[in-house]
């Protein structure tokens, strides 16, 4: 390893209210990256692996979400963590690279060596030292986590080919059109400071072809549709395909869990993946008890220490509760996400679902999905404040916030 004194500083990535959208009903009310997966802020997970990194300075966030959302969780995660926390605000999405460099001053303030770049939106193991080891004997100038996927969906994400013995990045593509590799970016990478200036290079690139394009019409016609503002730069098209077999970029494979939190489906599963790590990292905060003085519990389950959880109620696997919740006598939780101040009531069901804050389901009630976390109507979800009424049975369906739920309903979006 370098000197002791070189300093890392971790940024993640938490997008904006227009990214939001596919994560609806539950983004209403809540940031996407402030949303609970096993009990603790999806962006929780993320520091607290930031945290296992040697000489780590500083963490910031860098997104476009508004000060307020995220100024006061900054501020409590720091002290709960004991490493400094920023929110950075942008004025405008400058893209995965462009955002990076826009706070370049500010990332750049204690002069570090390497920089952790992380999106909020990945759920994994995140192996960071192991990472920057790897990074520091590869000598390039950055490093991307990647992993194998099956063949079938590994053109979601951005696929590419290392050399098997150096690790060197040879090729980069994004959601190709056809099949290049099984082996696919994670979101995760750590770059040494001279990423500004292939960052800067992009832009003074489009600049030179944008004052080529005042001259030349024809020019102009053909690279309309790809005109991108300057200081929009996107790191895998811009910087990772470009930089691709130049001895610059290198891999680092994960065989652990990885997924990316695209819907609130996917997030149940996370929710499960993280809970089940919490067995190796954070054993403190699983849940145990026999059904005596305590609730039976069964596999993973996190219940925060406010939650009232009734002694015959039986919980697991894959459960977590949140702040306030109140769960009474003969309830049996399975694989869902209960988020606070939710109230259930005797001998209700909740089955491969997520219950949205303040809500309160009936006696005998049943919330339930088929746990298809890929599928639309897969999970189960109900916004913040919705009521189900006693004995009423909701099954595979979504239903929007502050709705009262009198009859049963099958496969069905509620508005």
């Amino acid at each position: 390893m370098g000197s002791s004194e070189e300093k890392v500083v971790a940024v993640i990535m938490v997008g904006g209210p227009t990214k939001g959208t596919r994560f609806r009903p539950l983004s209403f009310n809540t940031p996407e990256p402030l949303f609970a997966l096993a009990g603790q802020p999806m962006v929780h997970h993320t520091i607290s692996a930031c945290k296992r990194i040697k000489n780590l300075a500083q963490i910031f966030l860098i997104g476009f979400y508004e000060e307020r959302e995220f100024a006061l969780y900054a501020s409590s995660i720091s002290s709960e963590l004991r490493v400094p926390v920023r929110y950075l605000k942008e004025d405008k999405p400058h893209g995965s690279a462009g955002g990076l460099y826009y706070f370049r001053d500010i990332i750049m303030e204690d002069s570090p060596s390497h920089i952790f770049l992380l999106n909020c939106d990945v759920c994994c193991n995140f192996p960071l030292p192991d990472m920057l080891e790897a990074h520091m004997r590869y000598g390039g100038m950055g490093t991307l986590l990647v992993i194998k996927v099956s063949a079938e969906s590994a053109n979601q994400f951005g696929e590419l080919v290392a050399d098997q013995v150096t690790n060197e990045l040879l090729h980069y593509t994004e959601k190709p059109e056809t099949f290049v590799s099984d082996l696919i970016n994670c979101g995760v990478y750590v770059f040494t400071p001279e990423i500004f200036d292939a960052i800067q290079d992009v832009s003074s690139h489009r600049q030179d072809r944008a004052n080529l394009r005042l001259m030349s019409s024809f020019e102009a016609l053909q690279s309309a549709t790809r005109s991108l503002p300057k200081d929009f730069v996107r790191l895998d098209q811009d910087i990772l395909s470009p930089l691709a077999g130049k001895k610059q970029l290198y891999t680092y494979e994960t065989t652990d869990f990885w997924e990316q939190i695209k819907t609130p489906g996917i997030s149940l599963k996370c929710s499960g993946l993280y809970l089940a790590q919490f067995r190796y990292t954070s054993p403190h905060l699983l849940a145990s008890g026999d059904g005596t003085e305590n609730a039976t519990i069964v596999g993973d389950v996190y219940i925060h220490p406010s939650a009232k959880v009734h002694p015959t109620a039986k919980i697991g696997p894959n459960v977590s509760i949140s702040a306030n919740v109140r769960i009474a006598a003969g309830v049996r939780l399975i694989s869902c996400i209960i988020l606070d101040d939710v109230e259930i009531q005797e001998n209700a069901v909740v089955l491969h679902s997520i219950v949205g804050w303040k809500s309160s389901l009936g006696k005998w009630s049943r919330v339930q999905a088929e746990g298809d976390y890929n599928a639309k109507l897969g999970v189960t979800i109900l916004g913040e404040a919705v009521t189900v009424e006693d004995e009423v049975v909701v099954i595979n369906s979504i239903v929007l916030p502050h709705k009262t739920l009198n009859v049963s309903v099958q496969e069905e979006i509620i508005l």
